[in-house]
């Protein structure tokens, strides 16, 4: 390995090459299992700095644990993703002025799958330039015939057992896809927007009740009039009616809890066809509902005619004008509002009364909420779980259904009168109609799919091979974790535990990991529209996969969001260099790579240090990815890599591999090299690319085939004793002198004289013994007894008085004045803090965590004061 840097681009793709092409990524048979299955992305996807963090930790545990010796799985996969996909498929199509109506249903869903063909590995292959090593011979599509066998038997089943039904009820409705799509699919943006005041005539007086709405067009479908029972400015219009402005229809006004004083003028327009709120208002007062839209978002027959036919908006217009033409408008206000857009259309979703399938999710998830409270399953970070169970404990029926072509499509046929039979295929449902009118009945198949999260909730299980392949689900199921974004709680990981418990009676996963989202360096959240999105593939591109993940890796704390920069990513670059130029010592200074599985014999301090440190890093990263602290196990890994073995020890290692002592020179090779062979191991989950790079150059297992990715993890115990606490003392002394020169803004390479006051014998010993190296790293002339005539400062050393003598160009009385200020500034910001804190206002209205970083902010400050003090005084 002659290169004096890491080309990552040299590597990366011929490693991942040498790992697929052998199989490495298939379980191995073995007592003990670990199985992920993959958060599918969609097929119509392009890698984004979420899945970069997502599958960075799904990666890192399935390498930790094949290399723990469990039979290992991660199922990887793609979602059909029917709305999107659709969407783009249509447009395409279009762009070749294609229409879907005229080349019908059939020959649509070919072009989709000839798109599917085309263009759906793109984010699998995106994910293996990450490193994923996902057993990709088992990748899954949610269209597949068995996920689709899988689909039709869980929908068949619910019907059966009256978990699935039909209902007319309100949804979120797309009126340019012309579907109904789940509260994921809608984007709440905050908008400028108006509210519009408009008089509706009492009968039988001469006064108004005013009511105030940002959707004028809605009164049309108006059936009430709503005001609070507690409400004393409008007890005695309760009972009375009143008509409708331009409609002419006669409502009541009536009292419902839901019209709040504080809103708008107090009194409410229900209109239970276009709003969710006025829906629930409708169903408690049994008012009529009067669906005003067509599905394409135009006014239906039920409007006036001069209405009928207008688009939503352009109907706004023309009753705001012809309100105030009559008079009944009374005035309209700028707000700012939420508006529901559909994140595909990007057009507004309107409330719409239609009828749709729907699953009783209320039922469903009773034990999917008992696996939560019993712990079977368990959230990560805990406080996750209650968010579960508030969206769990209010849960409404799901709107299973959606008017598209792409999906899988509902099995359910209606006969001429429109009973519904619903069966596994075609053949069942004729042999059940059959048995009600007698045969030869024509039956019709619902138009109608699925909604997607209707399948991605079937994914550890159908995956596996369930329902007909039970081999994959009685080995991996439950699968041992679930590592998801926080975002998808309700959509995807409710009801995979409610399909997983109602279908195997196990809960899916043992464990669910939530991450945080990643955002920019400022933690602003990435958006196209602000320009700050960074894509991950750029930054694998320029500084390796590996850089990137162990980025993402060292900022994944429980509950805090990512703040990346390109920077951060740029330094961990600089980590696999130093892991390079480490290797590239270890074989300028001729360390064999061979035969060295056992630690050799420990003689030499500085190794039986190094492998204390190795025991205890190791012990603490184990307990970190336990814990799923992986920013923990991360900054754990790098410290001792960076620290620990490149800093100091090799720097220690070189004052012996430059002596004469042939038996601790070979001892120090080996002890390096074994040391490094092991870091590549506890590397390996972190960065496996430069890790399995050097491991194959240097042919650790002696054939040069045997690949790191198969390598064990390490077992070590820790051997600290009175040589390994030598050995910390040498750090501790070179560390403080090195940071008193900083202090002091003294070069670092300038060579200083040290005498200590009252040295005691043990330390002399200690000196004594450890001259050559105290004098090579701490850049010391002489280590004396006797004072010299030369400048000097005092600084205290694990509680010796070491006196530091300088050459003349050192200035120590400007040295003392510039300290002296620094510490004056820093006192003035300790007394803003001091002020702060015994503010009880501040104290008592502050967040929590900003009140304890002033008081991390207070006790920094006070050390940099008081070790100035020391070095003040010393001077």
């Amino acid at each position: 390995m002659s290169n004096d840097k890491y080309i990552h681009s040299d590597v990366e793709d011929r490693i991942y090459s040498y790992w697929e092409k052998n199989g490495l990524f298939k379980p191995k048979e073995n007592s003990k299992k670990f199985s992920i299955v993959i958060p599918p992305p969609n097929v119509t996807g392009s890698l984004h700095m979420g899945h970069a963090l997502n599958n960075s930790i799904q990666d890192l545990l399935v390498r930790y644990h094949r290399m723990n010796n469990y039979e290992t799985l991660w199922q990887p996969g793609t979602d059909h993703a029917g709305i999107a996909t659709q969407a783009l498929v249509e447009k395409k199509l279009s762009a070749e002025k294609i229409d879907k109506n005229e080349i019908g249903r059939e020959k649509f869903i070919e072009k989709v799958w000839e798109w599917k063909e085309q263009y759906g590995d793109i984010i699998i292959n995106q994910l293996k330039k990450l490193g994923c090593s996902c057993d990709w011979s088992r990748n899954a599509f949610t269209m597949d015939e068995n996920l689709s066998k899988s689909v039709i038997k869980v929908f068949v089943d619910l019907y059966n057992k009256g978990l699935i039904y039909k209902d007319k009820k309100l949804v979120n409705w797309d009126t340019v896809l012309k579907t109904a799509i789940s509260d994921l699919e809608v984007d709440q943006r905050e908008v400028n927007s108006k509210i519009y005041y408009i008089k509706y005539p009492i009968d039988g007086t001469d006064e108004f009740i005013t009511i105030a709405t940002t959707r004028p067009e809605t009164m049309l479908g108006d059936t009430a009039i709503a005001v609070n029972p507690k409400d004393d400015r409008f007890k005695s219009y309760v009972g009375k009616t009143v008509t409708i402005p331009i409609v002419g229809r006669k409502i009541k006004i009536i009292e419902d809890d839901y019209a709040d004083p504080e809103q708008g003028t107090g009194a409410l327009k229900i209109t239970p066809a276009h709003d969710f709120n006025d829906y629930d208002v409708g169903q408690r007062n049994n008012l009529e509902i009067i669906n005003i839209f067509t599905e394409a978002g135009k006014i239906n027959d039920n409007a006036p005619k001069e209405y009928i036919g207008l688009d939503r908006f352009e109907a706004r217009k023309r009753i705001l004008k012809e309100l105030k033409d009559k008079e009944f408008f009374d005035k309209e206000e700028n707000i700012k509002n939420k508006v529901p857009y559909g994140d595909r259309s990007n057009s507004i979703i309107e409330p719409f009364l239609t009828e749709q399938w729907f699953a009783d999710a209320g039922k469903l998830s009773v034990k999917a909420k008992e696996v939560v409270n019993s712990k079977k399953t368990n959230f990560f970070p805990e406080n996750w779980s209650k968010t579960y169970f508030q969206w769990m404990n209010n849960i409404e029926p799901w709107c299973i259904s959606r008017q598209l072509w792409w999906g899988h499509q509902i099995p359910a046929w209606y006969g001429p009168d429109n009973k519904i039979f619903v069966a596994y295929n075609e053949d069942e449902a004729k042999q059940l109609a059959n048995k009600h009118y007698g045969k030869g009945v024509e039956l019709n198949r619902d138009p109608d799919v699925l909604d997607t999260w209707f399948s991605s909730g079937l994914w550890p299980f159908a995956t596996l091979g369930w329902p007909d392949d039970k081999k994959f689900v009685e080995k991996f199921y439950p699968t041992s974790v679930l590592v998801t974004g926080f975002d998808i709680i309700f959509f995807w990981v409710a009801r995979m535990i409610m399909f997983g418990t109602e279908f195997l009676n196990k809960e899916p996963f043992k464990d669910i990991y939530v991450h945080a989202l990643v955002r920019d360096e400022k933690g602003q959240k990435m958006s196209k529209s602000k320009g700050n999105v960074i894509d991950p593939l750029d930054l694998i591109e320029k500084y390796s996969a590996d850089a990137l993940r162990f980025t993402l890796l060292s900022m994944a704390s429980p509950g805090t969001d990512v703040k990346l920069s390109e920077d951060r990513v740029k330094g961990y670059r600089n980590f696999l260099n130093k892991l390079w130029n480490a290797n590239n010592f270890l074989i300028t200074n001729e360390c064999d790579f061979k035969n060295i599985d056992q630690i050799p014999e420990l003689k030499v301090n500085i190794n039986k240090w190094i492998y204390s440190e190795l025991a205890e890093t190791t012990n603490k990263i184990v307990k970190n990815l336990e814990d799923y602290r992986f920013d923990e196990a991360a900054k754990n890994a790098y410290q001792f890599t960076w620290h620990s073995y490149c800093d100091w020890y090799l720097e220690l290692s070189k004052t012996i591999l430059f002596s004469d002592d042939e038996d601790a020179k070979e001892e120090v090779r080996r002890v390096s090299t074994y040391v490094f062979k092991q870091i590549l191991v506890l590397l390996h989950p972190f960065i496996p690319f430069v890790t399995e790079e050097i491991w194959l150059k240097n042919k650790f297992d002696n054939k040069g085939n045997d690949y790191l990715m198969q390598k064990n993890w390490i077992s070590v115990k820790s051997i600290k004793d009175s040589h390994t606490d030598q050995v910390e003392n040498i750090i501790n002394i070179i560390s403080e002198l090195r940071s008193f020169k900083n202090e002091l803004n003294v070069r670092p390479g300038s060579f200083i004289d040290i005498s200590i006051d009252n040295i005691n014998k043990d330390q002399k010993q200690f000196i004594s013994s450890n001259e050559i190296i105290l004098k090579k790293l701490g850049r010391i002339n002489n280590i004396l007894s006797d004072d010299l005539d030369k400048p000097a400062a005092t600084m205290v050393v694990s509680g010796d008085l070491f006196k530091i003598y300088f050459d003349k160009d050192v200035d120590l009385k400007l040295i003392k004045e510039n300290l002296t200020s620094k510490q004056e500034r820093l006192e003035q910001e300790m007394h803003k803090i001091s002020q702060r804190l015994e503010n009880k206002s501040f104290v008592d209205r502050a967040p929590k965590e900003i009140v304890e970083q002033e008081k991390t902010n207070y006790n920094n400050l006070k050390n940099d004061v008081d070790k100035i003090s020391i070095t003040i005084k010393g001077i």
